[in-house]
């Protein structure tokens, strides 16, 4: 299956009045010429908030509402889209989604459960009420709406100006680099993961089916174990390309976001910049360059 531009322009249309449209941002703090994207200024601090609307808007929504597992910032956007829509929701989380995440969900007034053990095992809770309650589940990256609502982002930046040849984007479950690809077909797009949070590389090496065993600083927002199937389709259709930063990488990322541009992002957030800090990614001379600030949900961080 594919996520076309015709479905993205539905999304935008469908969520417009729900989302902020987020302000965009050029800078030579780096040493080159950058665009940036603050879209972790989003509604509940990340992207995922584009998708959960559309994933709401676009489904019959039972009595019993919605359901999500996540790391933090898709339960915070599941939360938030259901209930300003009129909906229950009930939100499962692993104990390492941080206090960061899980407040915002509490301010969303849903209800919330907080799981031992990681994303998978919040999934497998998630699941079961499900399947007592008949909610509805609103997965945070393997689903054509979820897809679609991400790629609004990108529809958006292509109208602020964006003139990079290549972006820069984090990857978790794959949500947010289809909706990427989906939109910018024929572009030069990275995928970047951490060594500990590497799904899609690990499965554009050994396939799809491959599980990682997920751990470190990005574990709560990149700490999905498998990749998602509509994403490594997209994926391999496109012909993604991915690098790896380390911990330590993400974490001057952080600390320089900060100083240079004064955007307090999470790990995730940063992981763009830390390919092009670490040099995981080097680009050519005159290759113009754009990253994606992607999440605003950080645990206190040293700065």
């Amino acid at each position: 299956m594919t996520i076309t531009r015709a479905d993205i322009d539905a999304a935008a249309t469908r969520i417009a009045g729900h989302v902020h449209v987020t302000p965009v941002m050029r800078s030579d703090a780096f040493g080159l010429p950058l665009q940036f994207k603050l879209e972790h200024t989003q509604v509940t601090g990340s992207f995922k908030t584009r998708g959960a609307f559309n994933s709401v808007m676009t489904a019959d929504v039972p009595a019993a509402g919605i359901v999500a597992a996540s790391g933090g910032n898709h339960g915070a956007a599941a939360a938030h889209a259901a209930k300003s829509l009129g909906h229950d929701a009930h939100i499962f989380v692993p104990e390492l989604a941080g206090p960061a995440k899980i407040d915002v969900i509490r301010q969303t007034g849903a209800t919330l459960h907080i799981v031992e053990g990681a994303y998978a095992d919040a999934a497998a809770a998630a699941k079961a009420h499900q399947t007592a309650t008949g909610a509805l589940n609103i997965h945070p990256f393997d689903a054509p709406a979820t897809v679609a609502g991400q790629g609004t982002c990108f529809k958006e930046w292509d109208s602020q100006g964006l003139d990079a040849d290549t972006l820069l984007i984090a990857i978790g479950g794959g949500g947010l680099i289809s909706g990427a690809l989906s939109w910018f077909q024929g572009r030069k797009i990275v995928g970047v993961e951490t060594t500990t949070t590497n799904t899609m590389h690990a499965a554009l090496a050994h396939g799809p089916e491959t599980d990682i065993s997920v751990s470190g600083i990005c574990a709560n927002a990149l700490g999905a174990k498998r990749i998602g199937r509509l994403p490594y389709a997209i994926a391999t259709a496109n012909d993604l390309h991915s690098v790896l930063v380390t911990d330590d990488d993400v974490v001057t990322a952080q600390k320089q976001i900060w100083r240079h541009l004064r955007q307090l992002v999470e790990p995730a957030g940063a992981a763009g910049l830390a390919a092009l800090l670490s040099g995981a990614y080097v680009p050519a001379k005159g290759e113009k360059v754009a990253i994606l600030l992607c999440g605003a949900n950080p645990a206190p961080i040293p700065i």
